[in-house]
């Protein structure tokens, strides 16, 4: 058994192209439909003024989550706007400020909020250091310091819960979009993995082996590990890359939505087995693979929210898609913030799903001499 699996990873590092097409078409179509972070806008800005780059203001600035705000020169500024690289632009003044338009959008509006908040703050912090009567900058500057340790360290701390109907969904466009197209492109992984397995039966391979020391259950094991063990490097990538790079936040559950993904991955791999064992050719496979994955994509909501489907004859359908617990596994530890308890349902629903189809599989496959 391990000798079929150090040949199946040689066989993998010597053409890995099919792994890498699908890997990186999962991570295209995520960050185009996912509305990802990377669309946070960039505004220049400029100052004749260091000190008030390292003041109050340009600290402020600098927090910002909405926009990022770039300091650059004079020149630079003017350019971006009139080459339209930036919709607008911020000239800083210690009391007053300048925003330079490029492009009418709603972007202007925000962003002129965002430094007119900054100013109207910095002007109250000035009026409670004099009323303070202190002497000395040295001691507004530590009463100041003093007076934003207090506001950041509340002797007080309010929480606050939201609530929901039982009804309700929520829709985490980002998460969502990541969560469908992985689980969609990951079907095509583990089912040209598990191919070869067609094709070595139909060439006879299987029936050399059967010769040898090396028992049939062991050649099962060997095809259906390495399968799992690619498909789940498949999404572990995905998703590192969207967590670390892209900045995609998990709220917290990215080692849960990793680890939960595993019984996904093997209801997979068995239906993949299931559709070797049916298809006759590699052609038959060929055309039948697409339909099936495109049809559990759309059924099982990944394209867009279930929650949106009113016809029961797709939400029949749905309960019968692997594919629909996996976004709900996926979707309850990350948006809802579901415990595992609660989440045995579809994750029990999954194990069941691939013991049947992997047993219906081999089954079919052992009685028709391929």
């Amino acid at each position: 058994m391990i000798g079929i699996l150090l040949a199946k990873f040689k066989t993998f590092i010597r053409s890995p192209w099919s792994f890498v097409v699908f890997t990186g078409m999962s991570m295209v179509f995520a960050l185009i439909f996912g509305g990802t972070s990377m669309d946070k806008a960039y505004i220049p800005v400029y100052t004749d003024d260091e000190l008030l780059r390292e003041s109050y203001i340009g600290e402020e600035l600098e927090k910002q989550d909405a926009f990022g705000f770039n300091w650059v020169t004079k020149d630079e500024l003017q350019k971006q706007i009139s080459t339209g690289m930036a919709e607008v632009g911020v000239i800083l003044k210690d009391e007053e400020y300048q925003v330079i338009v490029g492009v009418d959008s709603y972007n202007v509006n925000l962003v002129q909020q965002i430094v007119s908040s900054i100013y109207k703050e910095k002007i109250e912090r000035e009026q409670i250091a004099e009323a303070a009567n202190l002497s000395s900058e040295t001691e507004k500057k530590s009463f100041l310091e003093e007076m934003d340790f207090a506001l950041e360290n509340p002797v007080f701390k309010i929480k606050s819960e939201s609530f929901r109907g039982e009804d309700a969904f929520v829709y985490d466009n980002s998460l969502h979009r990541l969560f469908g197209f992985s689980l969609f492109f990951v079907i095509y992984t583990i089912a040209y993995n598990v191919l070869p397995i067609l094709v070595e039966k139909r060439d006879g391979i299987w029936d050399r082996m059967i010769l040898s020391p090396l028992k049939k259950w062991e050649m099962y094991v060997a095809n259906l590990v390495y399968s799992f063990i690619t498909g789940f490097a498949q999404v572990i990538i995905i998703f590192l890359m969207f967590r670390y790079v892209i900045g995609v936040d998990f709220h917290g559950k990215f080692i849960e939505t990793l680890l939960l993904l595993m019984p996904y991955v093997f209801s997979i791999v068995s239906l993949a087995i299931l559709l070797t064992a049916v298809v006759k050719t590699v052609q038959q496979f060929n055309a039948a693979l697409p339909i099936l994955a495109v049809s559990m994509a759309m059924i099982g909501g990944a394209y867009w929210p279930i929650e949106l489907v009113e016809s029961k004859f797709l939400l029949t359908l749905a309960k019968f898609n692997p594919l629909t617990y996996g976004m709900e596994i996926l979707n309850g530890a990350a948006v809802y913030g579901h415990s595992l308890e609660e989440l045995l349902v579809p994750i029990s629903i999954l194990l069941l799903m691939g013991v049947i189809m992997m047993g219906l599989g081999i089954h079919l496959m052992e009685r028709r001499h391929v």
